[in-house]
C-alpha cells in the first residue's frame, strides 16, 4: 500500500465555503431589489453527462439563494430556435445569468450560439468580450474552472507570486484562460501540451502544475518537481470509473499538494459559476 505524502486540497469544503459567501450576497441582493438573483440553463439533447452536470449546477442554485431556471430543448432543436431562446433570456430583466451547457447536439455551430449571450450575462465567462478583457487585465465575467483554480491554490497557503506555474492544455475554457489568471497573480507562466517537445522537462520545473490536457492520468509521477502544488482538472470516464489527468497514486508520493478527483476542481468550478451569477447580478442592478 502507497503512503500519501502530498496534503490533499479540499474542493468540497472549499466550494461550500464559497457558496456560503455566495449565499449571503443573494440574500442582500434579495432584499434590496425585491427580486432572486435568476440563473438561465439551457440544455439541447439528453446528453448523460450533461444531465448530472445540469442537476448538479440546479442543486448548487439552491443551497446559494439563486433562481434557477431550465429549459431542457429535443435533440431536433434548431439552432435559430436557441438563439432565440438565447435573447428572450438576455432581454429578461429577472435573468442574470445564461449557461448554454455543452455539448450541442451534431450540426449545431456551438461557437456562434454562445457569440449570442450578452458578455454581461456570460456567466460562463466564454463570450469573446470577457475572455479578451481578462487577457487584458480587465474587469469581466472569468471562466468558472480557472477562477477555482486559482482558489484551490491560494487554499494551500503558497504564494503564486513569482512561482513558475506550468499550465499543460491550451483549450479556450481552461487552458488560455487559467494562463491569464496565473500572470495576473504575477506567476512565471509555461503554457504546454500533448504535442510539447519533451514535456516531462518543463514540467518537472514547476512550482504550481495545472493539468488541463484531457487524457487519463496523462501526468505521471516522474513528471512533478517535488513538493509542487498540483491542481487535476481532468474529468475522464473509463471502465466505468472517473480518472483525472494526473496519475494521482504517483504523483501523491511527490507533490506538496494535490486535487483529488472527483472532489477536487469539479466542485469549485460550479461555486464560481454561483459566485459569477450573483457578480453579474449585482452589476445589472447598479
Amino acid at each position: 500500500m502507497s503512503i500519501t505524502k502530498a496534503k490533499i486540497i479540499d474542493g468540497k469544503a472549499l466550494a461550500a465555503e464559497v457558496r456560503a459567501q455566495v449565499k449571503a450576497q443573494a440574500e442582500a441582493f434579495e432584499n434590496k431589489y425585491r427580486r432572486k438573483v435568476g440563473l438561465a440553463v439551457i440544455m439541447a439533447g439528453d446528453n448523460p453527462a450533461s444531465r448530472i452536470y445540469v442537476r448538479n449546477k440546479i442543486k448548487a442554485c439552491e443551497e446559494s439563494g439563486i433562481k434557477s431556471l431550465s429549459y431542457n430543448l429535443p435533440e431536433n432543436v434548431t439552432q435559430s430556435e436557441i438563439i432565440e431562446l438565447i435573447h428572450a433570456l438576455d432581454s429578461d430583466n429577472s435573468v442574470d445569468g445564461i449557461l448554454v451547457q455543452l455539448p450541442l447536439p451534431a450540426g449545431l455551430d456551438e461557437k456562434h450560439i454562445l457569440e449570442q449571450v450578452s458578455p454581461l450575462k456570460d456567466v460562463d465567462g466564454f463570450h469573446a468580450v470577457n475572455a479578451g478583457n481578462l487577457l487584458l487585465g480587465n474587469q469581466c465575467l472569468a471562466a468558472c474552472t480557472p477562477q477555482g483554480c486559482i482558489a484551490l491554490i491560494r487554499s494551500t497557503g503558497v504564494c503564486i507570486e513569482g512561482k513558475h506555474a506550468v499550465v499543460v492544455g491550451r483549450s479556450n475554457i481552461v487552458g488560455k484562460p487559467m494562463a491569464a489568471l496565473l500572470l495576473q497573480q504575477n506567476a512565471t507562466v509555461t503554457v504546454a501540451h500533448s504535442k510539447t517537445v519533451d514535456l516531462k522537462s518543463i514540467t518537472k520545473q514547476a512550482d504550481i502544475l495545472i493539468a488541463a490536457v484531457g487524457k487519463k492520468e496523462f501526468i505521471t509521477g516522474d513528471m512533478i518537481k517535488k513538493g509542487a502544488v498540483v491542481i487535476d482538472v481532468g474529468m475522464n470516464r473509463a471502465d466505468g470509473k472517473l480518472y483525472g489527468d494526473v496519475n494521482f497514486e504517483e504523483a501523491s508520493r511527490i507533490a506538496g499538494f494535490i486535487t483529488p478527483v472527483p472532489g477536487g476542481v469539479g466542485p469549485m468550478t460550479i461555486a464560481m459559476l454561483m459566485k459569477n451569477t450573483v457578480t453579474a447580478a449585482i452589476a445589472h442592478a447598479c
